[in-house]
């Protein structure tokens, strides 16, 4: 079961499994950890990612093309594990490679290799039924996405949800954006008073100024966008054995800027 405490509020980065390297994306999890992260989502590389803008597409294009799946993700959770990774980690995957595994296997590999929960962005609520009792059998909820578009839904998303309530912050696919919706905190609130479970805001946040702003309206913020774009510029270096600790180092320094605001006094609690 994933329990969470969110005082403070969760830092919840997200990475590409296998960008730019299997190997990398080791030490960019144990980075993200030292930096302060609460909880990790791991995105399984995937050819048609309905949810994911083009920073996340170019992650997932240059991870298949090192033959990344999602049986190699999932076993790289077991590898961060062995490396010192403690956090809760999450298995962001699209819901095609999830069926070609086979729904049992995946549950099952994902908790033999020590994750902690899924997340599946193109199934809709109403025809996760049968994963989210799977989930329950193996012991890894099934986080559910919320949107401003649910409206009616909202209620029925909320109570049903498991580990922690997925928070899509505007419409559109994920990417760095300069500014938030003036009315996500009066739609977070509607959907804190309807969820038993820690409420966390993602797409979009790329600034400590930002994750300031939201720190005060919800439980968590998921940062992936502006990681992963941190991850393409560092490109190269990460893979050169005689740049790879420095440029690992920048990318710590980096994400704990981010995570920084979430751990500062709040101002209007």
């Amino acid at each position: 079961m994933l329990l969470l405490s969110v005082n403070p509020p969760l830092f919840i980065p997200f990475i590409v499994a296998g960008d730019p390297s299997p190997e990398v994306t080791v030490d960019l999890a144990l980075a993200l950890e030292e930096a302060g992260a609460d909880l990790l989502e791991l995105g399984v590389p995937y050819s048609d990612p309905l949810a994911d803008g083009p920073t996340i597409q170019r992650a997932a294009a240059r991870a298949l093309a090192g033959n990344m799946t999602l049986p190699k993700a999932i076993h790289l959770v077991a590898e961060m594990r062995k490396k010192g990774v403690t956090i809760p980690i999450i298995l962001f995957t699209y819901y095609n490679p999830v069926l070609q595994l086979g729904e049992e296997s995946f549950f099952a590999l994902a908790r033999e290799n020590g994750a902690n929960g899924v997340l599946i962005p193109d199934l809709p609520f109403e025809e996760s039924g049968p994963l989210r009792e799977l989930g329950e059998r193996f012991g890894l909820p099934l986080i559910s996405l919320v949107a401003p578009t649910s409206k009616q839904r909202i209620e029925r998303i909320a109570s049903a949800a498991q580990g922690f309530l997925y928070c899509v912050s505007s419409l559109g696919v994920t990417g760095v954006r300069e500014t938030l919706p003036e009315s996500l905190g009066d739609f977070v609130s509607e959907v804190k008073r309807h969820s038993r479970v820690p409420v966390a805001v993602g797409f979009g946040i790329s600034t400590p100024e930002q994750v300031a702003m939201l720190k005060e309206v919800c439980d968590g913020v998921v940062i992936g966008s502006a990681l992963v774009q941190k991850v393409e510029q560092l490109g190269e270096r990460l893979l050169a054995p005689e740049e790879k600790e420095a440029a690992i180092a920048e990318f710590t320094a980096y994400a704990r800027s981010l995570a920084a605001p979430l751990h500062a006094p709040c101002s209007l609690r």
